[in-house]
């Protein structure tokens, strides 16, 4: 028999004063009148209905890393969303309490995969920060320095992201990196500029538009036109995985369209309160890539395509680019969705000696913001000469989460940690997954253990794949 539930019983209530009671949260103030005249809140004037979707169950529990790692209710989905609930009806103000909270989440969405009842998560966590950010709860001098040179001015012009780029690039050239780190300069500075300097990532040594042409013509017969975005981070750190995609492309029918000096695609502003300046980054890829020209719009990094993937939630009262912005949406593709999707060529021939031993981590904006997993490992299990060894945990999040490695290191390291103890325990001579983000903090933790296991994107074995076919 079904539990009667009384209609005056609130269970988001109930856990948010379960909140305050235990010291962390100010108790619930009276529900707020919201007025014509009442400042603007992202939380107050977000859909109600994305914001009463959880019926907190706990199915989200177990599925989420902080959770597991401190069992505090207020560390969970269930009691993140309770808190942006209790601001929703007015009976919370935005506390640097709740901002701490709410960037102590790494945004992996694992909890949507298990939620049963499709609570939209990601939308709640975006306009949470965003609702931080805009209380400005958290905000200090140094912060807003930080926040103004990387997200609003180095994030919004690719040319200065490439000038640091090269930057870093003769910072490792000079013979400079190795210097640094062989002296005692890093043990008399701050510990964390030690640890920020060691995740210093080796820059490409030619960026996508020298590897890419503007235009690259399918192999055979053609079968679609396609648009390629490069990124930002993926540019700099992983433009020979662009030119591989572009390749991959190619040998599977398509024209490829690749735009020179892309930008952002404003994931990471969305992703940290920025929601105005998200809106603009949404608008500027919309007019590099207009939707109607392409049969797809390709993505190879998870994190980038997920929210590439909703556009139209950010533009949707934009009179402009509302519809256009419903058009890319759904023209947008990650790169192992479209090749399955459009039947993916598979390598013919033999690899070469021994059989490989992979294994395959899911990012988690692929897997948890995507719904793609059964993809990539088709892709792998396709290509000659790989044998593909199942992951343990391997939705679990690595920890990198965007920038969370470098704002909240000591989870992320945990998280790390765990994930490196799985992908040695398999044997595997390479680990494969799909997203920018991933790869850089993975590669780092292998390296402080020193295990030579490879670190490399599906799509690049399956065009080194294609590239041994003409040997």
């Amino acid at each position: 028999m079904k539990p009667q539930i009384h209609p005056a019983f609130n269970p988001s209530l109930t856990a948010r004063l379960r909140l305050a009671k235990r010291g962390t949260l100010p108790a619930p103030m009276s529900p707020a009148v919201q007025t014509a005249d009442a400042p603007f809140s992202h939380l107050k004037d977000l859909d109600y209905s994305v914001v009463q979707q959880c019926m907190h169950c706990g199915m989200c529990l177990p599925s989420c890393p902080t959770y597991d790692e401190t069992k505090l209710e207020r560390n969970s989905p269930r009691g993140r969303i309770a808190l942006m609930r209790s601001i929703a009806d007015g009976e919370l103000e935005a506390t640097r309490a709740f901002a701490e909270e709410m960037y102590y989440c790494l945004g992996c969405l694992a909890c949507m995969t298990a939620c049963p009842a499709g609570v939209n998560y990601a939308e709640l966590f975006e306009h949470a920060r965003a609702e931080v950010e805009e209380k400005k709860v958290i905000d200090s001098i140094w912060r807003r320095l930080i926040r103004r040179v990387t997200l609003k001015w180095l994030f919004t012009k690719h040319a200065r992201l490439k000038l640091l780029g090269r930057l870093i690039r003769l910072y490792s050239s000079l013979g400079l990196k190795s210097l640094v780190r062989g002296s005692r300069v890093l043990k008399l500075m701050p510990r964390r500029l030690g640890e920020l300097e060691a995740m210093t990532p080796e820059i490409q040594p030619r960026f996508s538009d020298e590897l890419i042409q503007l235009e690259t013509t399918a192999r055979g017969e053609k079968r679609y036109r396609v648009a390629m975005l490069t990124g930002c981070a993926q540019d700099l750190i992983f433009s020979d995985v662009n030119r591989d995609t572009v390749e991959v492309l190619a040998e599977n029918g398509c024209d490829v369209y690749t735009p020179r000096n892309q930008g952002c695609c404003g994931s990471l502003h969305a992703h940290n309160g920025e929601w105005t300046m998200a809106q603009q980054q949404a608008r500027m890829m919309i007019d590099l890539f207009p939707p109607s020209e392409f049969d797809a719009i390709i993505s190879n990094a998870a994190g980038c395509g997920s929210h590439l993937k909703h556009y139209h939630s950010l533009l949707k009262e934009d009179e402009k680019y509302a519809d256009l912005a419903k058009q890319w949406d759904a023209k947008l593709k990650d790169v192992h969705e479209w090749l399955v999707e459009t039947g993916v060529r598979e390598p013919s021939g033999t690899a070469p000696g021994r059989a490989q031993k992979v294994t395959y981590h899911e990012a988690c904006h692929l897997c948890h913001g995507q719904k793609i997993t059964a993809q990539p490992r088709k892709i792998l299990k396709a290509i000659p000469g790989l044998e593909l060894t199942e992951l343990s945990e391997s939705t679990w999040c690595c920890g990198s989460a965007g920038i969370y490695n470098i704002t909240q290191p000591e989870m992320a390291n945990k998280l790390l940690k765990r994930k490196i103890e799985h992908i040695r325990s398999t044997g595997a001579e390479m680990v494969a997954m799909g997203n920018p983000g991933c790869s850089l903090h993975i590669t780092n933790g292998l390296a402080k253990c020193q295990s030579e296991v490879r670190v490399v994107h599906p799509i690049t074995l399956l065009a080194e794949a294609y590239g041994r076919e003409d040997k």
